[in-house]
């Protein structure tokens, strides 16, 4: 899954520091499983009260929402969005397909750069 150059930098240095084997969870719950949802929520409650009132402050799941949506908008493909986010794509196209928007203009431009149909050959 992509990342930015900065979080990756830290997310490396963490697996550095903790010395993560391939498999090792990046931020274990306190037994060593996965966090649970009462990690979440407590986090959650961090957001200022404008974060929070904002559309991606209602749920966690809404980041990830926004970043799919982001990709989408973006161009990348939807087959490789569904690869990172675990998804088929049908079912990425279902959820996220109507958020799509701003690219008719790109993709007009795109079809017309694709010029006229080839010259027939002359008869001869």
């Amino acid at each position: 899954m992509p990342c930015r150059p900065a979080l990756t930098r830290i997310l490396r240095e963490h697996i550095k520091e903790e010395a993560l084997k391939p498999g090792d969870l990046l931020f274990p719950g306190e037994n060593g499983g996965i966090l649970s949802g009462s990690v979440f929520r407590r986090a959650w409650r961090t957001l200022t009260p404008e974060e929070f009132a904002s559309p991606l402050g209602k749920r966690v799941y809404d980041l990830r929402h926004t970043c799919l949506t982001t990709w989408l908008n973006a161009g990348i493909p939807p087959a490789q969005i569904a690869e990172w986010a675990g998804n088929s794509v049908p079912v990425l196209l279902a959820t996220y397909a109507r958020c799509i928007s701003g690219q008719l203009r790109d993709h007009q431009r795109r079809i017309e750069a694709g010029g006229d149909l080839p010259e027939l050959p002359a008869d001869g």
